[in-house]
């Protein structure tokens, strides 16, 4: 196992670019490399759950000009949930962008999750995200991804600012689906449009990557249709792949209904327990 941690250089208080690389193997990690502000977490699992690794941003948020980078794979016969201790924020910036990028992949008969909590965007933030997927036939992956516009409890709205979450997933390297949220300058009159988001105040995406998906689209629609009302959630199938999207008008609601989906989903799908790492709960 190679295992590696550098430190930001001190005097450079401008900007922070945040590494993490995690990558297992069938018998457990093997490969570790951290650079602040981003941490790499090992709690104990509880029985019967696999392996779980959590990733920390020790600098509290993004600011403009911040980037993270982060890669997670599971090698052949592996299986690993990688989740994020807390909700990401993004803070208003006087002109330069956030850049987060993450690569997931996974070889033959592997099972990665990716489970962050909210990114929550605040008034005049520029974040560019982008999640490139990709896995070997016979690999699965589960992946979300939710956003919070604006933090309405203090009475603020996004007005301006730019948003763009894009997804690329491949199967063997081989691109089945690309998608790109963008949104840029007068954010309010989007996420008020009737056509658009209809003053939803979070979106939430699960990306399904496996051999199956046809098979698991009436199991997700079902679980879908169990959530509690008040909520706008479809799933499809697109290419092979099975994508769900959530949105809502109070955010707590939909991260509430993400995570119920996701114990049920997984426990359905690969027979995982119908959990969620207890970090989600704090």
């Amino acid at each position: 196992m190679s295992v590696a941690t550098l430190r930001s250089d001190p005097n450079d208080c401008a900007t922070v670019h945040g590494v993490a690389e995690i990558g297992y193997v069938h018998t457990g990690l093997e490969h570790l490399y951290q650079h602040d502000p981003l941490r790499v977490l090992f709690p104990a699992s509880p029985m019967g759950e696999i392996p779980t690794a959590v990733i920390v941003t020790t600098s509290g948020g993004l600011v403009g000009g911040d980037r993270l980078n982060v890669t997670a794979t599971a090698g052949r016969g592996a299986s690993v949930l990688i989740c994020a201790q807390a909700a990401e924020k993004v803070y208003r910036s006087t002109g330069a962008d956030c850049r987060i990028d993450v690569s997931l992949g996974g070889a033959e008969n592997s099972w990665l999750e990716w489970l962050p909590q909210e990114t929550i965007l605040f008034e005049t933030s520029r974040m560019r995200r982008l999640t490139r997927i990709d896995v070997k036939t016979g690999g699965r992956l589960m992946a979300g991804e939710m956003l919070v516009f604006g933090r309405r409890a203090f009475g603020e709205t996004l007005t301006s600012g730019l948003i763009r979450d894009a997804w690329e997933v491949r199967r063997d390297g081989r691109l089945l689906w690309a998608d790109a949220l963008h949104m840029d300058g007068g954010l309010q009159a989007i996420l008020l449009h009737p056509g658009c988001f209809d003053g939803a105040e979070s979106l939430a995406t699960l990306i399904y990557l496996g051999d199956d998906p046809d098979a698991n689209l009436d199991i997700a629609r079902l679980l879908a249709a169990e959530c509690e009302p008040g909520l706008r959630i479809a799933f499809t199938v697109v290419n092979g792949v099975l994508v769900g999207r959530w949105l809502g008008s109070d955010a707590f609601q939909l991260r509430r209904s993400f995570g119920e989906f996701w114990r049920a989903f997984r426990n359905a799908v690969a027979d995982l327990p119908a959990a969620l790492p207890r970090i989600w709960n704090i």
